[in-house]
């Protein structure tokens, strides 16, 4: 696959991660709020250039960000089915495109009504638009992905799986809006790490055996990604810190498995996996 769609859909995965961020720090810090009933308009700022305070500035500048990361996504997509990809990386890339309109929507009623409902809606839309964007990405890596890579990249989803135990929401530290935000990195990282996981399964050198885990590890990451944010008690931090404990259970056995050779013995660097 060329290298410049490969750099294109590398570049759309890093900007949906930044921008989940943005997204997650400005509704942690209350920066919708300067938006009110106003929405779209807020305060009158535009992009942050003449913000009115810090929560302004942050507001606008993640929307500045939802649109270039929009029209990078869009770019992407158009790319794709313009035969610089295959049919599942062209699928991945369609699903992420179009739920953009609905994001921006979720997006606005999060500000105007902040539901419970629509809060969930927003965060389980953002991590599928996250998951299309990063297997388009693994997709169009496929043909440059080595045996060292496969194994490092499974080396690191335990790694930030115990993180997000930690960081477990409200459980071992302040749910400060700083703390939500590295939450998500890791929860981000180690999602996309459990999805690489499961793609390269089978190639590279990596057992077929470590797919089932890192399937079912990519499973409760997404899950909690949609839920870290939600106020929730006791039984709720019991059953995220349960949830994240499978999960990380899931990541060593997956990085166990990955550690040995494919049952066959190849260790391919180059076989097709997109049609």
């Amino acid at each position: 696959m060329e290298s410049r769609f490969r750099r294109l859909t590398a570049l759309s995965a890093g900007l949906t991660f930044v921008l989940v961020l943005l997204g997650v720090y400005t509704a942690a810090a209350g920066a919708g709020l300067t938006c009110d009933q106003n929405w779209p308009f807020c305060d009158g700022a535009v992009f942050g250039l003449f913000p009115a305070n810090w929560a302004s500035f942050v507001e606008w500048f993640h929307r500045l960000v939802a649109m270039v990361t929009g029209f990078v996504i869009l770019g992407n997509t158009v790319s794709a089915f313009r035969g610089a990809a295959g049919r599942k990386t062209q699928g991945a890339l369609a699903i992420a495109t179009l739920l953009l309109p609905a994001q921006i929507v979720l997006g606005a009623l999060t500000v105007t009504q902040y539901e419970w409902l629509i809060l969930t809606a927003h965060f389980v839309t953002a991590a599928t638009i996250f998951a299309g964007v990063v297997l388009a990405a693994l997709w169009a890596a496929d043909d440059v992905v080595t045996n060292r890579l496969v194994r490092a990249v499974a080396g690191l989803v335990p790694l930030t799986v115990g993180a997000m135990v930690v960081l477990n929401p409200r459980t071992f530290v302040a749910y400060t809006p700083p703390v939500q935000v590295a939450y998500y990195a890791v929860a981000l990282l180690a999602f996309g790490g459990a999805l690489a996981t499961a793609v390269w399964a089978g190639r590279h050198g990596l057992d077929a055996r470590a797919r089932l885990p890192a399937l079912g590890c990519s499973t409760l990451l997404f899950g909690l990604l949609a839920v870290g944010r939600q106020y929730y008690g006791l039984d709720g931090r019991v059953l995220s810190l349960g949830a994240t404990a499978l999960a990380l259970g899931l990541a060593l056995l997956t990085w166990w498995v990955a550690r040995r050779d494919s049952p066959d013995g190849r260790h391919e660097t180059g076989v097709p996996s997109d049609d």
